[in-house]
């Protein structure tokens, strides 16, 4: 609405629907909404006035921040990846002011956690030419600081340490493996260790996938970019605990010196692993990146986050992460944090009987038990490198990429995890 009187370019009058329907992620989502179609026509200065959510639902308590949840499901919804384009679209918001009380809402945290997920998507749409593993660790590098600190280890390092399980995988590729750890010290005591699948393409291997829709598996890496993003935001917000953050980085290629199925290597544990299929590679980095982090670092406890197999899309679409641990209490911690965040977890089981799945007849353990329940085998195929380590895997296969814009979340990366972490993290005592 253009109104006389009132110096504005524009006044937007939005409906939030039926008050018994109104969510936080509803919110969220007419914030995008918003956000976007303000861009469009060239808006470059938003006001929001929070006297729009003085009728919401009495069951939105000041703590439920409905001016935060608008906000940043618009800041989430400019995000564009245009850097490889000739000319890219000139328009652009600068300032969004709120007008109007909201104690829920705090400024830093959202710049902070919305530039985490923008940092997440870019390295994740990035093509793999650009992000391979040797550039993915020079980034890690450059967020080290006073309490960052970034290590590699190199290939010959990664030898040495016996992680044969995750040597294995980068054997078909001429790009280096990198295996990238950071340490942020925030706090007291022994760290909660991340581990994000850093696979910066997928082929497959010698069990090659299909050639269609092979071109977003540079995807691969979602879990390593979100680990990297979650870091870097917890050091900007000086969250008072302890990270590690591993990043098992490397190509999975059919090269002339690729693992093969059949084969049979050693993990850093000492367990044996026999190869059934080279595409169930992301397991194999990660239990060597996992076994890792506990004989170093003792967490006290590990989650990893994966795009790890195409059993979670099937089973949950995209609309939610697969989780699946050892310890009730931490899922139960993520499960909350999922709930404010809309990134939503399912817990799935990992009954015992799972175990008969990946039994090889030749090796402690084969890494692919075929396609029934191959969504919790490969879970429980983890279970086995985290021993009795408080742990929790999150499967973001089916989040991690959107094929189709969304209210809030442009198409392609999603960078799926990062804000779930954070709210998480926020939490921990």
């Amino acid at each position: 609405l253009h109104v006389k009187g009132i110096n504005s370019n524009r006044i937007l009058l939005i409906g939030l629907g039926k008050q018994s329907d109104i969510t936080p992620d509803r919110i969220r989502q007419v914030g995008g909404k918003a956000f976007s179609y303000l861009r469009g026509t060239g808006s470059r200065d938003i006001v929001l006035s929070c006297r729009i959510f003085s009728k919401l639902p009495k069951n939105f308590a000041a703590s439920q921040r409905p001016a935060f949840y608008f906000m940043e499901g618009g800041l989430l919804s400019l995000y564009r990846f245009e850097k490889y384009k000739k000319s890219e679209n000139g328009k652009e918001i600068k300032t969004a002011i709120v007008l109007g009380t909201d104690k829920g809402i705090s400024v830093k945290w959202l710049k902070t956690t919305v530039s985490a997920v923008n940092f997440a998507k870019d390295l994740i749409n990035s093509p793999s030419n650009d992000m391979t593993p040797a550039i993915l660790s020079r980034i890690a590098k450059s967020i080290s600081g006073k309490k960052v600190r970034v290590k590699v280890l190199e290939k010959k390092d990664m030898g040495k340490e016996g992680m044969g399980a995750y040597l294995s995988v980068s054997k078909g590729s001429a790009e280096p493996p990198k295996f990238i750890v950071l340490e942020y010290k925030g706090g007291k005591g022994a760290p909660l260790a991340l581990v994000g699948k850093s696979i910066t393409f997928d082929s497959g291997g010698i069990s090659l996938k299909p050639a269609e829709g092979m071109e977003k598996m540079k995807y691969d890496m979602s879990g390593g970019a979100a680990v990297l993003a979650i870091i870097k935001a917890s050091a900007e917000l000086n969250l008072p605990v302890n990270i590690v953050g591993l990043l098992p980085a490397t190509e999975n290629l059919p090269g002339g010196s690729a693992s093969k199925p059949g084969d049979i290597v050693k993990g850093i544990t000492g367990k044996t692993i026999e190869i059934i299929n080279t595409d169930a590679e992301g397991r194999l980095v990660l239990a060597d990146a996992i076994g890792y982090a506990i004989k170093y670092y003792k967490p006290k406890a590990v989650i990893d986050i994966a795009t790890l197999t195409g059993a979670c899309s099937i089973a949950l679409g995209s609309e939610a992460i697969a989780m699946m641990g050892n310890n009730e209490g931490l899922m139960e911690k993520l499960k909350k944090a999922s709930e404010d965040t809309y990134e939503r977890v399912w817990q799935m089981p990992l009954y015992d009987e799972y175990k008969e799945y990946i039994k090889s007849d030749v090796a402690d353990i084969k890494n692919s038990g075929g396609r029934n329940g191959s969504l919790v085998t490969a879970g429980y195929f983890l279970k086995e490198f985290a021993g009795d380590t408080p742990w929790v895997h999150l499967d973001i296969a089916g989040t991690a990429w959107s094929d189709k814009d969304k209210p809030y979340t442009p198409k392609g990366a999603t960078a799926m995890g990062v804000r779930l972490a954070l709210n998480f993290l926020k939490e921990i005592k």
